[in-house]
């Protein structure tokens, strides 16, 4: 169903260059962000008060381009297994089955080549999940997981926004490493998303034409085409639109989980940065301007219909909830979420911190 290799050579082949910088030059990036990623631990941890005993086990993998493609091709394919499987065995009972097999995996390794290529000039870490670990992508001992830091990605931001290159390095690795310990100090966390996603899976339509008349409607919304008098598309990316009722739940409580881990990143970032990343100040100001603003209107019209526009707004409800539950209840209080998947916020909680505080914690002094 997705030629993978084609994916992989196909993104490979697509990938802007990166920066020009020297070997010597290259080994020094390499080896800072290594040190920035170890020195983070402990300030993550000390300012969250969040201990994982696992992170040590969680391997720190600084990648070029390239690098950051196979990794992700490698989680795509072990998430999206279940279902590819199921849709291969209804294709394989149908008149020329294989053949369009061969030819539709072909076509879409290629465009999923096209989309990595890129989104890996604009991840600047990740902390990828899923994916098992390999020879060439060692992953963690307890479920797996690794950090992922870009450093070509992360050069050309520090140059493009003209700030001091040690301060950004470091305060790169405080986001990417709070998403480390969030997963390595919440063992649940990481099966928990799976199992939403791969129900999100499970709910996808594999029939053609069901899909091709999701796709025309998603479509004629996009373009204005609904009838009078109907609701517009609220926001919605084009991914969003074609999804069914029961996947839109999927997606609101997906979309909670990930607006907390991404806000809580953006806290702890902005909470550890004053005191160990002297020009914290400057860099956060031009890096929002730059998230908001987007490089060009092809990447404003990509983020769209990707809906990257909804990770940014992730970052900052995300960002506002955190915000609000600290001040309400402190750090502690606020560790109430990592409880279980129960102390999740919802989606309108996100919105609502002080729901999310009234439903927790009256609940557990009651």
């Amino acid at each position: 169903m997705v030629d993978w290799n084609l994916a992989v050579a196909t993104a490979t082949r697509l990938v802007r260059p990166g920066p020009e910088v020297s070997r010597d030059e290259a080994r020094a990036i390499v080896a800072e962000l290594r040190r920035h990623a170890k020195a983070s631990e402990e300030h993550v941890r000390a300012f969250t008060r969040m201990g994982p005993d696992a992170a040590d086990d969680t391997p720190v993998l600084v990648v070029d381009r390239p690098g950051w493609v196979r990794a992700n091709v490698a989680g795509f394919r072990e998430l999206l297994k279940p279902l590819l499987d199921k849709m291969q065995e209804r294709r394989g009972g149908s008149p020329g089955g294989a053949v369009l097999g061969a030819v539709g995996g072909k076509v879409t390794g290629v465009e999923l080549g096209m989309l990595l290529s890129f989104l890996s000039s604009r991840v600047l870490g990740q902390y990828e999940t899923f994916a098992p670990a390999t020879r060439e992508l060692p992953a963690g001992d307890n479920g797996g997981g690794r950090l992922l830091l870009v450093a070509p990605n992360i050069v050309h931001v520090e140059r493009e926004l003209d700030v001091q290159p040690h301060d950004f390095r470091l305060w790169v690795c405080l986001h990417e490493e709070t998403h480390r310990t969030q997963f390595t100090a919440v063992p649940w966390l990481r099966d928990h998303l799976e199992g939403e996603i791969q129900s999100f899976l499970g709910e996808t339509e594999v029939d053609p034409m069901t899909v091709l008349e999701r796709v025309r409607e998603a479509a004629q919304s996009l373009a204005g085409g609904r009838p009078e008098g109907e609701q517009g598309d609220d926001g919605h990316s084009f991914v969003e639109l074609v999804q069914t009722p029961s996947q839109r739940e999927i997606l609101g409580r997906l979309t909670a989980v990930m607006s907390l881990l991404e806000g809580h990143a953006d806290f702890v970032m902005d909470g550890v940065g004053p005191a160990v990343v002297p020009s914290v100040a400057e860099i956060r100001e031009k890096f929002q301007q730059r998230r908001a603003k987007g490089a060009s209107r092809l990447d404003l019209a990509l983020r769209k219909l990707l809906g990257l526009d909804a990770k940014l707004r992730q970052y900052r409800d995300g960002e506002r909830f955190v915000r609000a539950v600290v001040e309400q209840v402190g750090m502690d209080g606020f560790n109430r979420v990592w409880t279980s998947p129960n102390t999740l916020p919802t989606k309108a909680e996100i919105a609502k911190p002080a729901d999310w505080v009234a439903r927790v914690h009256r609940k557990a002094e009651s």
